[in-house]
């Protein structure tokens, strides 16, 4: 499984191999990005965290400070 992750702002492109049904929740997790600082949207359209991947590309609008 594939799945781009382009993050707004930034516009960073952050690219995740996982397993069939993993989450956006997991992905995530597994780039060290806490799930509840972002909110995901694929085609102007938002998505849980707790979705398994299914779309290709996904914008991350980050909410929170990283830093």
């Amino acid at each position: 499984m594939f799945c781009r992750f382009t993050l707004i702002p930034d516009d960073t492109v952050l690219v995740y191999h996982g397993r069939p049904g993993d989450t956006y929740e997991a992905a995530l997790l597994s780039f060290g990005i806490n799930p509840d600082t972002v909110l995901i949207f694929h085609e102007k359209k938002s998505l849980p965290q707790d979705k398994k991947i299914e779309e290709e590309e996904v914008s991350i609008f980050l909410t929170a400070s990283r830093g």
